[in-house]
């Protein structure tokens, strides 16, 4: 669901040239799905191939005023009294489209330019920004960083210790991508999204549709007082889609939506979605929905699809595993973890089965989180978060690596620092975190064929769980009965209710390489004031057994 197959009879008359020259070209479902990284392929470091290489990087071009501009910054950083300090200059482009059956329904581009400065003195930080890039705007901007960090350590005076790093200098490093999706045009987007609105309104009994694209581009020159020089450019898309059915008596509807991704690549991964092509399949489940046999509350199994799934990681493993979090810092706004105290879990807590592993990555081809480098200038890496089951590290910045290692003996930071723009602070933020495919290989058939009396759940619906991430209820955008090992019928008013420990503990078995998906969100929020985060999380098809299932109705 996350990622349909493209049909090869795809046509797109009143597209771009660009985009004409994608289609004509073909890419084939295998080189396609090792672009997008949605066949389970990680790499343990940053691909060289992708620009992230040596001091002599050909790729590494800023603009000269703002290098003068960001080399000055960090001089007055260091000038002021600063023991540490870093800049980054960027641009963020956001470009949005949205359609409702025949008509445009809204259009909005906005982009932003400025600097951020950060600064340590003692023990505390300071922050401050400008949009104003002159050389006399810079200079005070960063020393209103250091005078704010001298004045948070007189009030509230602590100790901070960064984790070591190699300095790079001069590299660049920008996302995967073929068509640059603010090449396409507005005119030609919309002509999309006419032609997906079109195919689902074909279906009989559907009555509704909307339809968008939202594109993001950035553009980050990063400047430390260790010396890093670092330039990065990120793209990502969003499309989305939702089909509402509506009853013969007007008393019920039903919708199908969530039936794509957000990426990290380019505007080739759009059209490798053959989103008009899947559009009639997407109308019918939501037709079929409405007259779907209402769930029999129990004890079912659970077959999830990584459609679904992911937003589970995302809310059950990938947030308590926030070491800020866990140690209270994000207790005011987003809550606590019941991963916590860090020397009582940390390499003691079963979380799921021998098999069971999940990893932290920022890396993955494709993944909302993925850098080459983060914004302290940590390299991009991926480690394993659950090993063999067992809890084994959380996710850390160059200052929260210090906290834990001699429980993880890591001295080094993950790499997950990052500030949603130039005006907000950088801190710690989640990078992909994923179930990883199993090295048995089954099939989604497989997993249904060792499934009796279970639920096949597809995309993700609502959602609710506690400030710790420990008890939970999800639902979901379709749900199949499996019956003696085979899909039977359509349900409706599925979720299903838990606690975390427990649920990956009834984890009983994982599918391959070949079932490996990402899910993404634009929107992970978290910091006081709030910043939003790209991130990902991939997992196979999963079978859980003996779920709670309640009747949402």
């Amino acid at each position: 669901m996350l990622r349909p197959k493209r049909s090869d009879g795809l046509t797109a008359h009143n597209i771009t040239t660009a985009l004409q020259h994608a289609i004509d070209q073909r890419l084939s479902r295998r080189n396609f799905m090792k672009l997008a990284g949605i066949a389970g392929l990680t790499v343990a470091a940053v691909p060289s191939q992708w620009g992230c290489g040596p001091a002599s990087d050909p790729n590494f071009n800023p603009d000269p005023q703002e290098r003068a501009l960001i080399e000055q910054a960090i001089e007055a950083v260091k000038d002021a009294g600063a023991s540490y300090g870093d800049a980054r200059i960027s641009r963020h482009w956001f470009e949005s489209i949205t359609t409702r059956e025949k008509q445009i329904t809204g259009v909005s581009s906005r982009d932003s330019y400025g600097i951020g400065i950060r600064a340590l003195v003692g023990g505390s930080w300071g922050f401050a920004a400008t949009r104003i890039l002159t050389t006399d705007a810079v200079a005070k901007t960063a020393k209103e960083a250091v005078e704010i960090a001298k004045i948070n350590n007189r009030i509230a005076p602590s100790e901070v210790t960064l984790a070591p790093i190699d300095v790079v200098r001069e590299v660049y490093w920008e996302t995967p991508h073929e068509i640059d999706p603010f090449e396409v045009s507005i005119e030609d987007k919309a002509a999309l999204l006419f032609q997906i609105n079109e195919a689902a309104l074909q279906t009989d009994g559907v009555n509704f549709i909307s339809s968008g694209i939202q594109s993001v581009k950035e553009q980050r020159l990063l400047a430390t007082t260790d010396g890093t020089l670092i330039q990065q450019t990120f793209l990502r898309i969003n499309p989305s889609v939702n089909i509402t059915a509506v009853s013969a008596d007007g008393r019920d509807f039903q919708s199908r939506g969530n039936v794509a991704s957000a990426a990290s690549l380019g505007w080739e991964y759009i059209l490798g979605l053959d989103l008009p092509g899947n559009a009639p399949r997407w109308g019918e489940e939501a037709v079929m929905k409405l007259s779907a046999t209402p769930v029999e509350p129990g004890t079912w199994d659970l077959v999830l699809h990584p459609s679904h799934l992911w937003l589970t990681i995302h809310e059950n493993v990938g947030h308590p595993t926030e070491l800020d979090r866990a140690l209270g810092y994000e207790a005011n706004y987003a809550g606590t973890s019941f991963l916590s105290p860090p020397e009582e879990v940390l390499n003691k807590l079963r979380l799921g089965p021998e098999f069971m592993q999940f990893q932290g990555n920022r890396t993955e081809i494709g993944g909302g989180a993925t850098v080459g480098y983060d914004d302290e200038g940590v390299p991009a890496e991926a480690w394993p978060i659950i090993k063999d089951g067992i809890f084994v590290d959380y996710q850390t910045t160059r200052e929260q690596a210090a906290w834990i290692s001699d429980l993880t003996g890591i001295t080094k930071g993950h790499g997950c620092s990052y500030g949603q723009t130039w005006a907000r602070i950088p801190f710690q933020r989640m990078p992909n975190v994923s179930l990883m495919p199993g090295e048995d290989n089954y099939s989604e058939e497989d997993v249904i064929a060792a499934t009796d009396h279970g639920i096949l759940i597809e995309g993700n619906g609502s959602y609710s769980i506690d400030q710790q991430r420990y008890n939970f209820q999800f639902a979901g955008q379709v749900f199949w009965e499996i019956k003696n090992g085979k899909k039977h019928r359509m349900l409706r008013d599925v979720a299903y209710v838990g606690r975390t420990p427990e649920f990956w503990n009834s984890l009983a078995m994982i599918g391959g390489e070949q079932t490996y998906e990402l899910g993404t969100t634009f929107g992970d929020a978290k910091g006081q004031p709030g910043q939003s985060n790209a991130v990902s999380h991939g997992c196979p098809i999963s079978l859980f057994r003996n779920a709670t299932i309640l009747n949402t109705a």
